[in-house]
């Protein structure tokens, strides 16, 4: 007796072929918009489809408004609870202007996650640094998360934060609340002080000197702009942390997050398949070379 084969129906075989697809964006519906700064806004995203994207922290996810294009961003919510989806953005460009003008209801395609995350399982039984310039604390902040989660598993946990003034600062309630726990070190500073700030003023890397963790036995991630990050990890080596224990995270110009395009690469590297959280042992020679 002569078997056949099954079939697959085509509209299965389509579907299945569609969902594995990374070049082909999700629908998702615009749940909550909530304002940051003036300039930057968090958007809380639900999807269409019955689905739900869990992350690491520290991936991104390539955000596709139509008509416009896409854009990478970080994931900047809580890693346990993926849904709603969460990004913090900054309204820089015609597609993060875009963005950042959504109402609820609105819609948007979104491809993801990608990328490598924050090294959390490396940093276990160490003591942790995070240090964030700009908007660099979105990145973080899902990793923040998790080591509060799992706070037994760490040593001290350090948290600097370095905005251009009070009014820069993201989630000013959330790092309150950060602040006022036994178990946290966290400082924000700003390049210049204004209204009635209290708190410090000058560069975040002046912070490193004056906070307790062991060098010996620390992990640090950083993440904001390049010479912010380089001089963070310069001060980190005078404190006597090593490169090989310091991550960064990049988003060098990403343009299909699947290593395609070519936009975002680093000599041998593409940042949105090699990153965009790496080790500065790794990527600080790249970064520090006129060119690359």
């Amino acid at each position: 007796m002569h078997t056949l084969p099954l079939e697959i129906p085509r509209a299965a075989s389509a579907l299945a072929a569609v969902s594995l697809d990374p070049m082909l964006p999700h629908l998702f519906e615009v749940a909550r918009v909530r304002a940051e700064t003036y300039d930057t806004h968090t958007l809380e995203l639900m999807p269409l489809e019955r689905r739900v994207v869990p992350f690491q922290p520290g991936q991104f996810n390539m955000l596709y408004l139509f008509g416009l294009g896409e854009v990478a961003i970080s994931i900047s919510g809580d890693p346990a609870h993926p849904s709603p989806l969460v990004h913090t953005l900054r309204s820089v460009g015609a597609v993060t202007r875009g963005l950042c003008a959504l109402k609820p209801g609105d819609t948007l395609g979104v491809r993801g996650p990608f990328g490598t995350a924050w090294p959390l399982e490396e940093a276990v039984g160490s003591d942790v640094v995070l240090v964030a310039g700009g908007i660099g604390l979105a990145p973080l902040r899902p990793a923040i998360y998790r080591l509060l989660a799992e706070r037994r598993r760490y040593g001290r946990i350090v948290i600097l934060c370095g905005a251009r003034s009070p009014q820069d600062i993201l989630f000013r309630r959330e790092l309150e609340k950060w602040r006022s726990r036994f178990d946290l070190e966290v400082t924000a500073t700003v390049d210049y002080a204004a209204g009635d700030w209290n708190g410090h003023v000058g560069v975040v890397t002046t912070l490193i000197p004056r906070v307790p963790f062991d060098p010996a036995n620390a992990v640090a991630m950083v993440c904001g702009p390049e010479t912010m990050m380089r001089f963070t990890v310069l001060e980190l080596e005078r404190r006597g942390v090593p490169p090989s224990r310091v991550w960064v995270s990049l988003e060098r110009n990403m343009k299909c997050g699947v290593g395609l395009c070519g936009h975002c690469q680093l000599r041998e590297l593409f940042v949105c398949l090699d990153g965009p959280v790496l080790g500065y042992d790794r990527v600080g020679p790249l970064m520090t070379t006129r060119g690359l």
